[in-house]
């Protein structure tokens, strides 16, 4: 937990304690231990309420509070002017219509109310056109600022987001769309079995993301009601927000570069991290098929990297010996090239690389 957050929830705490306290001793019956007692039974009850909105309200962002401010002050002023107009009607049509005191009265509160929330719905709803700027000019941030990543289905259905987002690395910068959730609510629902258990499994992946601590994951309610296709939707926000885009479908790296969104691929990102081997590291493999040129087996390590083993189709089923000759990087991953050890255990000393599994 951050510190300066820590301090300023018990110093809060115990404001409320305090003064609660102090205005219970300070009444009329003046200081007894039953007002007391009650001062701080009321104090705590009010520490708790602090600390309940505070628990509430942590994952929204500056921006959609200033939002909120801003349609509460339009809907204030709407709600003013609402009730100015009715009385300017009462006022020109006094002789006709007759209110007393008390019906006028909750005609005004129900009018003004009525503005307000008008006014921030309507605030919040828009909140994608707004701006705090002064004439021609808006505020920018002076100091850069690392991008958040707005995640998408895709890597809401991948596990290993949990791990990569416990290992520090994506702390206060992962952002989920609320149009995704409510998309995934409704794809829970679906007679479709495959497309309701993925829908499941992204949900319990999000709230997953939640109880990490120290993560801070946001959640943004913009929404698109004009754009249908989620990805559009999560395109024009990045746009927006300028944002990132964490996904684990391949194919939507091609959709960044015709938007000019930047699309970060976590299929990728575990290629860059899978360790490298060395020219002459011996490796023990399992050879699970034959490879494309004659005597040639292939088998695959834990993370999924493929081996070419030259000398190994006549092991297949069997975990071998191996020594590395070569990494070649590829469009879909790593390739580790390799000699199988011969009945002496010795390893042949020339092999073509150019004889690839494709």
């Amino acid at each position: 937990m951050n510190l300066s957050l820590a301090f300023t929830r018990i110093l809060f705490f115990a404001l409320s304690i305090f003064f609660m306290t102090v205005y219970m001793i300070s009444g009329q019956e003046g200081y007894t231990l039953f007002n007391l007692g009650k001062g701080v039974l009321f104090g705590v009850v009010l520490g708790a309420l602090l600390l309940g909105f505070d628990f509430l309200f942590r994952r929204y962002n500056l921006r959609a509070f200033n939002t909120a401010i801003i349609g509460l002050f339009i809907g204030y002023l709407m709600g003013e002017a609402l009730i100015l107009v009715l009385s300017a009607i009462l006022e020109i049509s006094s002789a006709s219509i007759h209110l007393d005191a008390e019906t006028l009265e909750i005609l005004k509160i129900s009018l003004f109310l009525f503005g307000v929330y008008l006014g921030t719905l309507m605030t919040i709803r828009a909140s994608d056109e707004l701006y705090v700027t002064i004439p021609f000019v808006k505020f920018s941030p002076t100091t850069h600022q690392k991008k958040d990543l707005l995640l998408d289905s895709s890597v809401l259905s991948d596990a290993r987001i949990i791990d990569l987002a416990s290992s520090g690395m994506l702390d206060h910068h992962l952002v989920i769309p609320r149009f995704l959730i409510k998309e995934l609510y409704a794809q829970a629902e679906l007679s479709d079995e495959m497309t309701r258990t993925k829908a499941k499994r992204s949900l319990e992946v999000a709230k997953k993301l939640e109880a990490i601590p120290d993560l801070e994951l946001r959640y943004n309610d913009t929404d698109f009601p004009d754009v249908k296709e989620p990805m559009s939707k999560l395109v024009r926000l990045a746009r927006l927000t300028d944002a990132n885009i964490l996904t684990a479908d391949i194919s939507r790296v091609q959709i960044a570069t015709i938007e000019g969104v930047r699309i970060i691929n976590i299929h990728a990102l575990s290629n860059a991290l899978k360790p490298l081997m060395q020219a002459g590291e011996q490796i023990r493999i399992k050879i699970q098929r034959y490879g494309k040129e004659p005597r040639q087996g292939i088998g695959y390590l834990d993370d999924g990297t493929m081996v070419v083993v030259n000398g190994g189709g006549q092991f297949i089923g069997e975990t071998i010996d191996a020594q590395v000759l070569s990494v070649k990087h590829t469009t879909s991953g790593r390739m580790i090239f390799c000699n199988a050890a011969d009945a002496e255990g010795k390893y042949p000393s020339t092999y073509n690389e150019d004889q690839e599994e494709q």
